[in-house]
């Protein structure tokens, strides 16, 4: 006891000697009364003039801590002590790893074109490098030229890799002649939206504050995709600290239309993919960052569930929503990046070590199927590719039950990225560095991460606690079914499962007049990436919307 009263003693010293806590006399801040009830209004209380006066110390020493905290300067990477969870009490998940299979490849043979190659599938070039038909070196060079061609005018490109491309890709070769193949990606090449780290390269975060930040280290994907033997080829462009398709260089392209942006906040990896300049990319989506330009540019994402894949390395934006996933021509290459990216690091707390057990070989009538009824009721643009989309799974044998997804409110949640992403960000709003940004609108972070700061911290936590009552609603929603069907964008689902953090699959289902692709999103079981995957395959194996390509993009 009497150790623990010098402790004491010697903390209340710091206190009134160490300069971070300067102005320890909460008398000693000022706030007037009338800005008590001026706070009041806009948090939507009401006290009476003793309370006022009563709080009113309390609230000069809550100024005093929040100044003292502000003069400790977090950086982006260092993570709250609480840690999400997105799994229902009482929930019991699968614990042992099968191994993974793979469908055969479609083509086993070079074209006379190499060009032809760039449209081919993850699947597909994996046989031709495993098979030494083709070298990693010349793929690689292939996908390089591509990158230095189209990436100016989709402005997907941030910074190319053309050397450390070249030293990996030759590293394959190598590997792989004396017979030490890592398996799919290696040799494989790819890019990555620029809010991952990579050594020796600049990691801008699509923002005009950053865009000369140096991170002296891989993320944990970077280094697990090296570990497979795939080949980094390049940084792709993201929405200024993943909004949107606008950063600090321009706006990225829509391949299937270039005067329309691709949509974000992974533009350039979904741009690029679309358009043959990578045959995959890795992207992250908080709140529709995979889903949207996936939509937009026609490519295959998927959103694991949230703990899946490290964030380690990766810029944060909302530590209980950020997840990490592929973008690819089809559902199998998701499935086979995926298993190169996923389980834990022994840093990012929130990744759970869950079997990966893919097979394409599913029994559909095993499969219990729901889908979104009344999403489907409302009127869309793209409703009728959807409603095609129900067809096509009812005559693939596909028993479709309707489901309701939980009536609670949804959009008031939206404040949990305001405000974590508000706390993210907050050197940049207090020093004024956001006037940097080139979005300056309503609609913008640095708007958001200003509005943010009058969220109350007791306001967080109850939506936070309304987001457990969703998660508990939505394992019921799920107790008789392993997958649903939803509208891309229908009603709140992608807001309510990716605070939910439930995985989906999003994947071209038509094209519009004007030749934009539309989509149609399937949603698994938390942890269950195999199962929609699989199910997700059998759907597009039965159309050939992945297998168009952009036409300015030969």
């Amino acid at each position: 006891m009497k150790s623990i009263r010098i402790i004491g003693y010697w903390f209340l010293f710091l206190c009134f000697t160490n300069p971070l806590f300067a102005q320890n006399d909460p008398d000693s801040v000022k706030i007037p009364m009338e800005s008590v009830g001026a706070a009041e209004e806009i948090l939507g209380l009401q006290f009476t003039p003793e309370e006022r006066d009563s709080l009113l110390k309390d609230l000069k020493s809550y100024l005093h801590y929040y100044r003292t905290m502000r003069s400790l300067n977090l950086s982006n990477d260092v993570s709250p002590a609480l840690v999400f969870d997105p799994t229902p009490p009482a929930a019991l998940f699968s614990g042992q790893q099968q191994p993974v299979v793979y469908s055969e490849p479609q083509h086993t043979e070079v074209p006379e074109d190499i060009g032809e190659l760039a449209y081919y599938s993850v699947r597909d070039l994996g046989e031709l490098l495993r098979t030494q038909r083709i070298r990693s070196v010349e793929l690689t060079r292939m996908y390089l030229d591509r990158l230095q061609r189209y990436g100016d005018t989709l402005e997907c490109v941030i910074t190319l890799l053309e050397d450390r491309a070249l030293a990996q890709a030759a590293k394959a070769d190598s590997e792989i002649a004396a017979g030490s193949y890592r398996g799919p990606l290696h040799g494989i090449p790819y890019g990555i939206k620029d809010l991952f780290a990579v050594q020796g390269a600049r990691t801008t975060w699509g923002a005009m504050p950053y865009k000369d930040q140096v991170i002296h280290r891989d993320a944990t994907v970077v280094k697990k995709l090296q570990d497979a033997g795939a080949v980094l080829v390049a940084k792709l462009t993201l929405g200024a600290l993943a909004w949107g398709d606008v950063w600090y260089g321009g706006t990225t392209r829509n391949p299937w239309n270039p005067e329309q942006g691709s949509s974000g906040s992974s533009a350039g990896s979904a741009a690029a993919t679309a358009a043959g300049l990578v045959p995959f990319a890795i992207g992250t989506e908080t709140w529709g960052s995979i889903v949207s330009p996936s939509d937009r540019c026609g490519t295959t994402g998927l959103r694991p569930t949230f703990g899946r894949v490290s964030r380690t390395g990766a810029m944060a934006l909302s530590w209980s929503m950020d997840k990490i996933g592929p973008i690819a021509r089809s559902v199998e290459d998701c499935a086979i990046i995926f298993d190169a990216i996923r389980g834990p690091d022994g840093v990012d707390r929130s990744v759970k070590d869950v079997p990966f057990n893919y097979t394409p070989d599913i029994q559909l009538n095993q499969i219990k199927v729901g889908y979104a009824s009344a999403l489907f009721e409302e009127d869309y643009p793209t409703r009728e590719f959807d409603l095609r989309t129900l067809d096509r799974l009812r005559s693939l044998g596909v028993e479709l039950h309707a489901i309701d997804l939980p009536d609670t409110p949804v959009e008031p949640l939206s404040i949990i990225l305001g405000v974590e992403a508000a706390a993210a960000f907050e050197e940049l709003t207090l020093s004024d560095s956001d006037d940097l940004m080139v979005r300056q609108i309503r609609n913008a972070w640095p708007n958001v991460f200003r509005a943010s700061r009058f969220i109350p911290a007791v306001e967080y936590i109850q939506a936070n606690r309304i987001r457990s009552l969703l998660i508990e609603q939505m394992a019921a929603v799920m107790k008789d079914i392993d997958v649903f069907v939803t509208p891309s964008f229908g009603g709140d689902q992608m807001l309510l499962t990716n605070l939910t953090g439930h995985p989906c699959v999003v994947l071209p289902n038509g094209f519009r007049e004007e030749g934009t692709p539309a989509s149609i999103s399937f949603i698994g079981q938390l942890y269950d990436e195999a199962t929609v995957l699989a199910f997700a395959r059998v759907y597009q194996e039965a159309t050939d919307y992945h297998l168009q390509h952009p036409p300015l993009f030969p």
